[in-house]
């Protein structure tokens, strides 16, 4: 890796999957063996699955906000706080995670491209709520405005990423393209590496284990993010003005 400099005029990309957020004690779907929280993903990830049973669905859904509230971030979020307050508006992250864990460790430019546990939608006005703003309690939450079925804002199996427009704009722009606790399995977003590094970026991996899409990066570290992303990030913004990655 060298030969690349980090400083304010970088442009940094960040995806993040699964593993950055196990490490805060959020169960992963492979975690499960083949189940999510003891369900299977037709019955609680698709439109279907709402359609049929949307008392299920709401559980499901209930206590995974709850466990994403009673986790923290980890030193691997706090690390990349730290980057996007040194480079400001030319960090951002996208994440497949729904937690909230970035922003609350401080991360702004953050893109969830799968959904986020602690907002829900109206099925009938599309009016968008925070969790904390409804009655959780009740079986079934209801819109405020049109009393329309809530359902939660996360991207379903079967159906399309949010702002992959956005997603597409700051792959193509980054001078440094970094992935953090994927697997590469998972399209489109397994996909972002290889368009980056087509378009010019660096890439540098972070995962327990080699992804999938392993070949598209230009340095790979194995091991957990919380352990491995403060020490480089540290070294990478050593410099206030300009620093050399190794």
């Amino acid at each position: 890796m060298d030969g690349i400099k980090i400083g304010s005029w970088t442009k940094v990309v960040v995806l993040t999957g699964a593993g950055i957020s196990a490490e805060s004690g959020i169960r992963t779907f492979r975690d499960s063996g083949g189940l999510w929280e003891n369900h299977r993903i037709e019955d609680v990830a698709t439109p279907s699955a709402f359609a049929r049973d949307p008392v299920l669905v709401w559980d499901f859904y209930r206590q995974r906000y709850h466990n994403a509230l009673a986790s923290e971030p980890n030193a691997g979020h706090s690390a990349l706080a730290d980057m996007e307050r040194k480079l400001k508006d030319n960090f951002h992250i996208i994440t497949q995670n729904v937690d909230g864990l970035h922003r609350r460790a401080g991360n702004k430019n953050v893109v969830e491209m799968h959904g986020r546990l602690d907002k829900c939608f109206c099925t009938i006005c599309g009016k968008q709520h925070f969790i904390s703003d409804i009655e959780l309690d009740h079986e079934l939450p209801y819109c405020t405005k049109c009393e329309g079925l809530l359902r939660p804002d996360i991207v379903w199996f079967g159906e399309i990423p949010h702002d992959l427009d956005i997603i597409d704009r700051l792959i193509r722009k980054c001078n440094l393209f970094i992935v953090v606790g994927t697997s590469g399995v998972v399209y489109p977003a397994a996909g972002f590496v290889m368009a980056a590094k087509f378009s010019g970026a660096k890439t540098i991996g972070i995962n327990l284990e080699a992804p999938h899409n392993f070949q598209y990066f230009d340095k790979f570290y194995e091991g957990k993010a919380g352990d491995i992303l403060p020490g480089l990030v540290a070294k990478w913004l050593e410099f206030t003005a300009v620093h050399t990655l190794n």
